[in-house]
């Protein structure tokens, strides 16, 4: 083995990826979640109600990415076209005529007009998971009511991380007056009532996904800071910080080449868990009514309308696990990560037990 190769075997990041491998639970909980929010990420593709492709009268149409007015399919309104429509759909089954539908023939905000059951409707052939208390199939809200939960996760973990890292650092790295300054601020922050301040602004302006990011960004730094300030306060006193400081380099060169690399292991091993509670105070906002707006695919807004209709069990049963195997499968990833990153863990063979 080369000594390029050696080096990389022996990377840090390297032996964290080999001990993370080794937590099976977490290594396999991370594959079901990756998988799940693509696969999310292309409900479109499977769950729409326009066909991917279309072939009317000796020509190709693609209606997921142009809209075709009904006259295009002999219907008698220049109107958008209703693909679930009998009339089109017998159109389509015309010899030389075809249409190739996603396998779940809904979006999330489709409306099944043609649903033979009221609703909510109990699950059947055509709604696999029943339907809502407004027609809408259960399987395309709550596809896209994870991707939208994860991708509200991923962005308020995001800007939380940033502005605890940026917080937590400078009260550790300069400590002092910058410190006390610092927490007591924090403390008079973390003080102020969230969700009374989430109710005025809700009732001041209308709530959307970017709204909700920005509130809950406010607070959502705050726990993350007091691990990086630790952190910092206790590698600012290390031998290679003093070393750095002798050759002349500045505060901020100190800070990002040497302070920080070495204090983001609970920024890390935080990552699972702050996505957890992001995605659980989405749902907890939605399911009281100030959350995202309708008709946004929402798991909270599913929570509430299972509680509102007791007797259609299917819309609680369903979204109450898949929040739950979201949250779980989120917590095996952070324990394995926490197990990973700790350095009292023997290497895994192969990956640099000699010295």
């Amino acid at each position: 083995m080369t000594p390029i190769h050696t080096a990389a075997a022996h990377s840090p990041a390297r032996r964290v990826w080999q001990r993370f491998r080794q937590q099976r639970l977490g290594y396999w909980s991370l594959i079901v979640f990756v998988v799940a929010f693509v696969l999310s990420l292309a409900g479109p593709l499977w769950s729409n109600d326009r066909p991917l492709v279309v072939r009317y009268d000796g020509q190709f149409y693609f209606p997921l990415v142009k809209n075709y007015p009904e006259t295009t399919f002999g219907g008698d309104f220049p109107t958008p076209t209703d693909y679930l429509d009998p009339y089109i759909r017998q159109r389509f089954d015309a010899p030389g005529n075809f249409a190739l539908y996603p396998l779940n023939p809904y979006y999330y905000d489709t409306l099944n007009y043609f649903s033979g059951a009221p609703n909510p409707a109990p699950p059947s052939r055509e709604n696999w998971l029943g339907t809502d208390d407004r027609g809408r199939d259960l399987v395309a809200r709550l596809l896209y009511g994870f991707r939208v939960s994860v991708l509200f996760g991923l962005a308020l973990s995001a800007i939380g991380t940033v502005l605890g890292m940026l917080a937590g650092a400078l009260q550790g790295y300069f400590g002092g007056r910058t410190d006390l300054a610092g927490q007591r601020l924090i403390e008079i922050w973390s003080a102020m009532p969230e969700l009374y301040l989430l109710i005025i602004f809700a009732s001041i302006f209308e709530p959307g996904f970017i709204l909700l990011i920005v509130l809950l960004s406010l607070f959502g730094w705050i726990g993350l800071s007091d691990y990086v300030r630790a952190e910092f306060l206790r590698n600012r006193q290390q031998d290679y910080v003093r070393a750095a400081r002798a050759m002349g380099l500045s505060h901020w060169q100190i800070i990002w080449r040497h302070v920080l690399p070495n204090s983001l292991t609970p920024v890390i091993t935080f990552l699972p868990f702050r996505m957890s509670g992001s995605i659980l105070a989405l749902t907890s906002l939605d399911f009281l009514g100030l959350g995202v707006p309708s008709p946004t695919p929402s798991l909270g807004e599913l929570l509430a309308q299972g509680k509102a209709n007791l007797d259609a069990w299917w819309i609680a049963l369903s979204t109450f696990s898949v929040l739950v195997l979201t949250l779980l499968l989120l917590t095996f990833m952070g324990d394995a990560l926490r197990n990973a990153l700790d350095t009292r863990m023997a290497t895994p063979a192969g990956t640099g037990g000699r010295r």
